[in-house]
């Protein structure tokens, strides 16, 4: 537990919620209530074993970040408890709650046990790949999925981990679950064109024969994209996208902009991870702390991001 000042906040608050959820306790000293409610909350604390971290801002000390959370919300009182996710405000509860109640607010935000576990896998799985160790990574990102196949992000790492590794048919089986998502990830979306290119590469023109292709009609689309995705199997994701601008530029709806989807993918999948996606509340979002940008810049990246914006517009 640890109090909250505006001191700390950005660091112990809005920051620590990237990496977890941080339950925010608002309370002042002449509550009473307040004073059967901030136990029991650090006993659950203790209880959830590390699921979340609780947080407790005295509101008389620090009014400014209490008034904006209650204007927020629509509350007048305390105690008022707030979940913070992803660096932002989520959801609440007002008022000293059974502790019944409580735990099913709890279990709506935090991870289970077995998510805990999946997340674990994930970030040894990413160190592993940092380092190289490909085979060890994918089999505990494989064994993450199968213990929460909604962890996008391990399944993100695993289908990238296989393709990169060129085992084309164990990423189509990890792929097929995920590919007609309604509200679909934008990195599984990256995989699957990545995915497609290289089961396209299979049956493909050779390069020379694409090459010819072109040199006699610049605008054979049919071969430039042929060759895009020959690029894009062989993770030469540069040239890829050299290919796909060209078709950009000429005709931006050409085949239901498969050239601007399939450049987009390969951005997405040449992007570094971000330590936490954003996420914006759906109440609004606490003034007094910035937005956090934690996705990391490639010079790379940024200029063909650019290249494609000029074309688009």
């Amino acid at each position: 537990m640890i109090d909250i000042t505006i001191k700390n906040l950005q660091a112990d608050l809005i920051e620590a919620s990237l990496t977890g959820p941080v339950l925010l306790d608002i309370w002042a000293p002449w509550c009473g209530p307040c004073k059967s409610l901030g136990p029991l909350l650090e006993k659950l604390e203790v209880a959830y074993a590390g699921r979340f971290a609780l947080a407790k801002l005295d509101s008389d000390a620090e009014p400014d970040i209490a008034g904006q959370l209650s204007q927020m919300f629509g509350v007048r009182s305390i105690p008022f408890c707030v979940m913070f996710k992803d660096g932002q405000p989520v959801d609440g509860f007002v008022g000293a709650l059974p502790e019944a109640e409580i735990r099913e607010f709890l279990d709506k935000h935090v991870p289970s046990p077995e998510e805990m576990a999946a997340e674990e896998d994930v970030e040894a799985a990413e160190a592993l790949l940092a380092d190289g160790h490909t085979e060890d990574a994918i089999a505990l990102l494989m064994d993450a999925v199968a213990t929460h196949p909604a962890n996008d992000t391990a399944r993100f790492d695993c289908l990238r981990a296989l393709l990169l590794a060129g085992r084309i048919d164990e990423a189509r089986v990890l792929f097929d679950p995920v590919a007609g998502a309604v509200l679909p990830d934008a990195r599984l979306v990256a995989c699957g064109h990545w995915l497609a290119a290289c089961e396209a590469a299979v049956s493909s023109r050779s390069p020379d024969v694409l090459a010819a292709a072109l040199a006699a009609n610049r605008r054979d689309f049919e071969a430039r994209f042929e060759l895009a995705q020959l690029h894009f199997a062989a993770q030469r994701f540069t040239e890829a996208m050299d290919e796909l601008l060209e078709i950009v530029m000429r005709d931006k709806a050409w085949n239901g902009e498969a050239a601007r989807k399939t450049y987009v993918a390969v951005l997405e999948v040449m992007s570094k991870p971000a330590a936490k996606a954003e996420a914006a509340a759906p109440k609004g979002t606490l003034e007094i702390a910035g937005k956090i940008n934690t996705t990391p810049a490639d010079p790379v990246v940024d200029q063909y991001r650019r290249k494609l914006s000029m074309a688009l517009f």
